[in-house]
């Protein structure tokens, strides 16, 4: 792993992209189990101002977005900000396998856990897989993302299959830790065909453009 203070594996070692990948996942993981209560509440609370005043958010109709677990970047301030200005929120229902459905969030309280180890979701009925393509703007997690926009994700392939009916001019925002950022010339982040980039890194403290990211006219 580097020495730099982010976990990044020895460039030396013969491991393929897959490999290199759990490596990393393992050791951000134990980072973050490290991190205490407060420190999350406080990080959700920026996630909460940062993205929720995202002008591709801000401007939103419909944003998907998901409910953390417990380790990851807090989002439900976020979600709850978004559902008081009249935004309608799609969150992720999680079937057998890799289905993938969405339902709309209502209030936190509403939210249910309905299978073990999966975050809580909305006890509303499902709307189909589809839906994510009414999203204006769609918030995913990772675990890590560098600023070409490679996604780490939790290894599920969730995300990526999701992202396949997203239009092409919705712009994906990633949520992650301000030590998850990972510089692209220096130290990038395993990427495989089938992976899907971001457009947006956000962090409790601000965000960015990934490289190469189309810019509207008036720079949001």
């Amino acid at each position: 792993m580097s020495s730099t203070g982010q976990p990044f594996p020895d460039r030396m070692a013969r491991l393929s992209p897959a490999e290199l990948k759990e490596q990393l996942r393992r050791a951000i993981r134990a980072e973050r189990d490290r991190a205490t209560p407060r420190a999350r509440a406080r990080a959700a609370a920026g996630f909460a101002h940062v993205v929720g005043d995202l002008p591709q958010v801000r401007e939103a109709s419909v944003v998907a977005a998901y409910v953390a677990r417990p380790a990851e970047p807090g989002t439900v301030p976020l979600l709850e900000r978004l559902a008081r200005r009249g935004t309608k929120v799609l969150l992720p229902v999680l079937g057998t396998g890799l289905q993938r459905d969405w339902a709309w969030f209502t209030t936190a309280e509403d939210l249910r856990v309905r299978a073990p180890g999966r975050p809580p979701e909305p006890s509303g009925p499902t709307v189909g897989a589809e839906a994510v393509a009414e999203a204006d703007a769609v918030i995913a997690p990772a675990l890590a993302v560098d600023t070409s926009g490679a996604r780490l994700g939790q290894g599920g392939g969730w995300y990526d299959r999701v992202l396949t009916h997203v239009g092409p001019r919705t712009p994906v925002v990633a949520m992650v830790f301000d030590d998850e950022v990972y510089d692209a010339a220096t130290h990038p982040l395993p990427h495989e065909p089938h992976d899907h980039r971001v457009d947006i890194i956000a962090t409790p403290t601000g965000w960015q453009w990934v490289e190469g990211t189309p810019r509207r006219p008036d720079g949001a």
